[in-house]
């Protein structure tokens, strides 16, 4: 099976930024409304910074993906030679 090489924390930052500059230049060519996606990311990514929950790591961890935070745990486990 083949591993993944982005972390589930990785891949949310990219997908948010991506998302965010989308919604930037879909409101400066398209409409103005399209601004209110860039402002629930970025409520979405403060709350999750305060909570520890973002709903869409959670999918991303549901399909398979690794997170960091399993990582560190599964190299503190592991013991040193």
């Amino acid at each position: 099976m083949h591993e993944c090489a982005m972390s589930v924390e990785r891949v949310v930052v990219i997908f948010s930024s991506i998302a965010i500059l989308l919604s930037v230049a879909l409101a400066y060519w398209v409409d103005p409304y399209w601004l209110f996606l860039a402002v629930i990311i970025a409520l979405n990514l403060s709350q999750s910074a305060f909570t520890g929950f973002c709903p869409f790591e959670y999918v991303l961890k549901k399909a398979g993906m690794r997170s960091d935070a399993a990582d560190l745990r599964s190299d503190a486990a592991s013991p040193r030679g």
